[in-house]
């Protein structure tokens, strides 16, 4: 029995129509799967920014505390340049000529000190 080439166009397009359903219907499957691990992904994203989010108020916290730190000592050392600066013009300047006879004094009373304690440790 021959076919006509209608029923062989027929057959030919069945065919093709059949395997088309099969690849859309595990096409369509693997598609579902995807979007059920990527619903997961995205739960566990969500998570993952959770945390991201307390880190980040956490570092901001300590960053505020950090700048009050550094704001306290940024004072603490605009005063101690200005106590430096006035010990520089009000003190040492002004002294700094009795210094050639200050330092030979300031020995001689230390080496005093010394045999004191020499004499006290050994009698």
């Amino acid at each position: 029995m021959l076919l006509t080439f209608n029923q062989v166009l027929f057959l030919i397009l069945t065919v093709a129509a059949a395997v088309l359903v099969v690849f859309l219907v595990l096409f369509l499957a693997q598609l579902r799967r995807t979007a059920r691990e990527a619903e997961k992904s995205f739960q566990d994203l969500q998570l993952v920014l959770h945390k991201l989010e307390k880190i980040e108020d956490k570092l901001d916290r300590r960053l505020d505390e950090a700048g009050v730190i550094i704001d306290s000592t940024r004072k603490t050392l605009s005063g101690l340049s200005e106590l430096s600066m006035f010990m520089t013009t009000r003190l040492v300047r002004p002294a700094s000529r009795f210094w050639p006879v200050l330092f030979p004094l300031l020995r001689f009373g230390w080496q005093l000190m010394k045999k004191r304690k020499e004499r006290k440790n050994v009698g």
